[in-house]
């Protein structure tokens, strides 16, 4: 079902079955993308007993103002003045969306959340300022959103140039970006980074040094970090069913 939260444009849908204190899962597209292409997704997690999500990212599907093809022009133009805005606005509305879920769609405080690329990227940072995000499955995503590495996804092996954040964009780095915040997942929800291994446009070793520093730092925590690289895959393959079946076993290790 379609709804509004507010200006967030939200696709749902319920099992068949409902049973008390459902949770619900939250599946966001990546860069470019619209919620309908989660359908899918969505529509298999529901067949799983949850209630699932997907919400467009800001500047995306209904919230856009322009063609898939300008908006990648414009991000990998300048990605940490375009991209970090995208990445730290969505992240504020997941609360938002959570807030009416919990409520509109009678679903269970205990949230899971993931996505694809900048959709994982989204619910990993969400995590870190909600705590009822208890369990985060990520494709191809990572937690340090300066992607020191990251190579031109249209042009393999050419250097993507990072560009310079504004003082806008900055403010949702500074207060957001994962790995600069630690304290923020002392608490401990289980992340699985599903990564290829030979990403070059979302390295994996962002997911790995998160790993570390949080190990350093908080020992309990980095034990329900999981990074998984899968072999031979880059980052075109996250469409693979292998990884949406890590994804979806991860889920379903919650009650439901």
């Amino acid at each position: 079902m379609l709804s509004k939260v507010g200006h967030i444009p939200v696709l749902w849908f319920a099992p068949v079955t409902r049973r008390p204190n459902t949770k619900l899962v939250i599946w966001l597209n990546g860069l470019s993308g619209t919620k309908e292409q989660m359908q899918p997704y969505l529509e298999e997690l529901a067949a799983a007993g949850f209630v699932a999500l997907s919400f467009d990212a800001w500047q995306h599907g209904e919230r856009s103002t322009e063609t898939q093809t300008d908006l990648l022009a414009r991000v990998f133009g300048n990605f940490r003045r375009e991209m970090w805005p995208i990445l730290g606005q969505t992240t504020l509305d997941t609360l938002r969306v959570i807030d009416w879920a919990v409520t509109a769609l009678d679903v269970d405080s205990d949230i899971a959340m993931g996505g694809v690329s900048m959709g994982g990227d989204i619910a990993v940072a969400a995590a870190g300022i909600d705590r009822r995000i208890r369990r985060v499955a990520a494709i191809m995503s990572t937690p340090d959103w300066l992607r020191p590495g990251m190579q031109d996804l249209f042009h393999p092996g050419a250097l993507l140039p990072p560009g310079e954040p504004d003082a806008y964009a900055r403010y949702f780095y500074d207060h957001l970006n994962p790995l600069t915040h630690l304290d923020a997942y002392a608490h401990g929800p289980a992340i699985t980074f599903e990564c290829g291994a030979d990403d070059t446009h979302v390295p994996p070793d962002g997911a790995l040094r998160f790993q570390a520093a949080l190990r350093a730092h908080t020992p309990a925590a980095a034990e329900r970090i999981r990074v998984n690289l899968v072999p031979g895959a880059g980052h075109r393959d996250g469409g693979k069913p292998i990884f949406w079946q890590h994804c979806l076993a991860w889920f379903t290790q919650m009650e439901i």
